[in-house]
């Protein structure tokens, strides 16, 4: 359930602020709007919709400021397209812009925020309390923070995570940072996501696991969702591991990426493919629990120079109204197959035919020799055996042909 928020009920429409409030400022963030229903009163005085990721703050000089809302403690994202919603109680810097009045007026200002100072160097969250002392925190959450040569840091170790982050958001204690390498470019997520714009760096004094092969410099990007457990204390930065993270893609340059496929059978081939552990070059690996593959309104298409494995530890199946296997040659169940596969329409048609004529001879030789003239050969015998006789010959002559050219099985 949201906090209700308190003191807000004498709000005033915000004004244009002019020129002389200038000056770039740190400031506490009190809440950031987020929908509708973070504050309804709060929402419709900044601007409705307009106000969405724009935050009410106090300044660190007046840490008791009167807690009713107005344009002087209110501002919006800097940034329109890269976007770092703040948390209750995170530190922002503050500084005014020109607002949609700027035709009318150079001099009619907004405050705008830039994403939040990296107070404890967390990629999950940097708030600190207002303020850090013993007389101002329980004692719980004092003991979270130590005083070390470059001043206080945030190590929680007793499982407390008591500090106020907003309605919502629950800080836990495993999210680690990023461990970064010498020109890396990284995007963090506050619960453990990563974008890394890394390389190889063969000679790191923290190794990775795609710096074995390739020269230094080699690019590399790696998308990782969810950080894994590996058992070290929370501020000591993670290296990935692809087959410890969660759901990730691997695009490489020249690396080798050492994968644990769950199926890795290339029987199918008489030169199996170089394993995806192995295979060290340009490749993008995706690895998750599920993959899921959907179009709405056209197809998947896959193509390949060299060829397409489907690989599975259980079955590879195909659920369609209708399957086109359009090669030169298809081998069923070894790639060794060399038994042609017969074509059924071709041969059951000839077939049927002979079993009729079969079917003819065999009722006129039920009659016995002799009937109706003893000593005389049976007059309906002569023509259906000619006709099995014939059929038959004509079937032996193009046995080849029931033959598939394309289709083989073992």
């Amino acid at each position: 359930m949201a906090k209700k928020r308190s003191g807000l009920a004498s709000l005033t429409p915000i004004q244009g602020r002019n020129s002389t409030k200038t000056g770039i400022f740190p400031a506490r963030v009190r809440f950031c709007i987020l929908d509708e229903k973070t504050d309804n009163v709060v929402f419709k005085k900044a601007g409705e919709w307009g106000a969405i990721g724009g935050i009410y703050f106090s300044k660190l000089d007046t840490p008791n400021q009167d807690p009713n809302f107005t344009s002087d403690y209110f501002a919006k994202p800097l940034f329109p397209n890269d976007k770092t919603y703040p948390l209750e109680n995170e530190i922002v810097y503050i500084l005014p812009l020109p607002n949609s009045n700027v035709q009318g007026s150079v001099n009619d200002v907004s405050f705008y925020y830039f994403q939040p100072v990296n107070i404890w160097n967390s990629n999950h969250h940097n708030a600190i309390p207002n303020p850090i002392g013993k007389s101002g925190l329980p004692l719980s959450q004092q003991q979270d923070y130590q005083q070390t040569s470059n001043g206080v840091v945030r190590r929680v170790t007793d499982g407390g995570t008591e500090i106020e982050l907003g309605d919502t958001f629950k800080e836990r204690l495993n999210i680690k940072p990023l461990q970064p390498y010498e020109g890396d470019i990284i995007k963090e997520g506050r619960w453990g996501q990563s974008l890394r714009f890394g390389s190889t760096v063969k000679n790191a004094a923290t190794p990775n696991m795609w710096s074995k092969v390739g020269e230094d410099g080699d690019p590399i990007t790696i998308l990782r969702n969810a950080q894994f457990d590996d058992g070290k204390d929370p501020w000591i930065p993670q290296v990935e591991d692809i087959n410890k993270e969660g759901s990730a893609i691997y695009f490489t340059s020249t690396q080798t990426v050492p994968i644990e496929v769950s199926s890795k059978s290339y029987k199918s081939y008489s030169t199996a493919p170089t394993t995806p552990d192995k295979f060290a070059g340009e490749q993008i690996i995706l690895n998750s629990g599920r993959l899921v593959f959907n179009t709405k309104e056209d197809s998947i298409l896959f193509s390949s120079k060299d060829s397409i494995n489907l690989n599975a530890v259980n079955s590879v199946n195909i659920d369609a109204p209708k399957t086109i296997l359009q090669s030169d040659n298809v081998y069923l169940g070894d790639k060794n197959a060399s038994e042609p596969v017969i074509l059924g329409n071709k041969f059951l048609t000839d077939m049927s035919k002979l079993l009729t004529q079969l079917i003819a001879l065999g009722t006129a030789l039920q009659v016995p020799v002799g009937t109706p003239v003893p000593g005389v050969p049976h007059p309906a015998i002569p023509v259906p055996a000619t006709n099995v006789t014939q059929t038959a010959i004509e079937m032996l002559n193009k046995i080849e042909t029931y033959k598939s050219k394309v289709s083989k099985t073992k």
